[in-house]
């Protein structure tokens, strides 16, 4: 792999290593403050908007412009996010209870934005350093280096709160987020930014992504089910409640539990980069999805921490294979000059799925109860892949090495 996709993955793991570990604090110490797992939907409702509410406009300027200089400024962004919770955190700053829990949104609502711009920005950058025939096992790269950082974010994060807590943990983001933007200056990429497409409105331009991926065989329904799917089958906004209440381990199982999946997902994904996917590829989505749907049902009725952490690892494996063949799809399908764009839609099927479904899962808790909820989750789940896959003949035909032949 060239010397600019290696730093962009180095990039990218302590990019995802920091948001993880805010992740971590911002969901424990929202817990603790407020005692209330409304208030943990309500966190991922402040990311989620202007992640989902930028992304179009996002997708349109990463691909008017240099998505590697886009990429630097957003981890700034991210940077004053880590900032911001250390400072508003430190017991000698004396912020009142009600003070704190409004500056740890606000903290979320950064992170969002820099998030709106962030997979536009990895998505434009792949293809202009790696050739086409090499994106597939690109995307298996990429994934093992984010499903690291998935991995030992949440775990390094809940040990660290546990012993330096809130600020001390802040400060060590800080840190890593500093790193992800020297080395994103390391880079030699400079190519040169798109032009607009003649004859089209500023409005046609932002919607282009959008009508792209709507009227594709593929893409809208591979969107569309990880979207459903993890909308309602992610159990992540209940983790603290499960850790705290349901199965008594404190900020330090916590961390091992969010952990948990990626956890699996590096373990499928650095499998995945010998390969292994391409033939029958929508065949395996469709029952990787439904397996993770499985997991979700197991982790709801368990009180044992052993199984729990086991049933999120093996959710982590499914979901790997799901998100490779899917992220495969998007770049092979993607014409050069919309890259940003449709990677924007993509961002915002992801985020409806991750911020919305942890907002769904909070509200579900707070008027359900939180077994109930995680029970509610994996039936939706399991619902969506037999629905979807009835609907999308072509999907579930969906042949990597096939697509790869066809000219974006």
């Amino acid at each position: 792999m060239p010397s600019d996709f290696k730093k962009l993955m180095f990039a990218r793991f302590f990019f995802t290593f920091a948001v993880q570990m805010q992740a971590i604090v911002l969901g424990w110490r929202m817990y603790e403050l407020t005692k209330d797992a409304l208030y943990l939907g309500l966190i991922g409702l402040a990311e989620a908007i202007p992640a989902l509410g930028l992304a179009l406009f996002a997708g349109y300027i990463v691909d008017r412009g240099r998505p590697l200089i886009i990429y630097r400024r957003l981890t700034f962004v991210s940077l004053t996010s880590g900032l911001l919770m250390l400072l508003t955190q430190l017991p000698s700053m004396g912020i009142s209870v009600d003070l704190q829990v409004k500056l740890l949104f606000i903290s979320s609502f950064l992170t969002g934005v820099a998030r709106a711009f962030s997979q536009p920005s990895m998505y434009s950058l792949v293809p202009k350093i790696i050739p086409r025939h090499l994106l597939p096992q690109s995307s298996a790269w990429m994934s093992s280096a984010m499903q690291t950082a998935r991995m030992s974010g949440p775990a390094v994060g809940g040990i660290l709160y546990g012993f330096l807590g809130v600020s001390g943990t802040a400060l060590i983001i800080c840190i890593c987020l500093t790193v992800t933007s020297f080395t994103l200056f390391m880079m030699r990429l400079n190519h040169p930014a798109n032009t607009p497409t003649p004859g089209k409105s500023v409005k046609e331009d932002l919607l282009s992504g959008l009508k792209f991926v709507f009227s594709h065989p593929i893409l809208f329904p591979a969107m569309s089910l990880d979207m459903v799917s993890v909308l309602f089958g992610g159990v992540t906004a209940l983790l603290p409640v499960y850790a705290a209440e349901i199965l008594f381990v404190g900020p330090q199982g916590l961390g091992l539990l969010r952990a948990s999946p990626a956890i699996g997902a590096f373990i499928m994904s650095t499998w995945l980069i010998k390969g292994g996917l391409q033939n029958q590829a929508g065949k395996k989505l469709f029952s990787s999805v439904a397996g993770f749907g499985v997991c979700i049902l197991v982790f709801a009725f368990s009180r044992n921490y052993i199984l729990s952490m086991i049933s999120l690892i093996a959710s982590g494996m499914f979901d790997s294979v799901s998100m490779v063949i899917r992220t495969a799809a998007v770049q092979l399908s993607s014409p050069d000059d919309m890259r940003g764009r449709i990677s924007a839609v993509n961002s915002i099927f992801i985020g409806s799925s991750n911020e919305i479904g942890e907002f769904e899962s909070g509200v579900t808790a707070k008027f359900m109860g939180t077994f109930p909820a995680a029970v509610f989750g994996g039936v939706m789940c399991l619902i969506s892949v037999f629905t979807i896959s009835f609907f999308s003949p072509k999907l579930r035909q969906l042949d990597l090495k096939e697509l790869e032949k066809e000219k974006s």
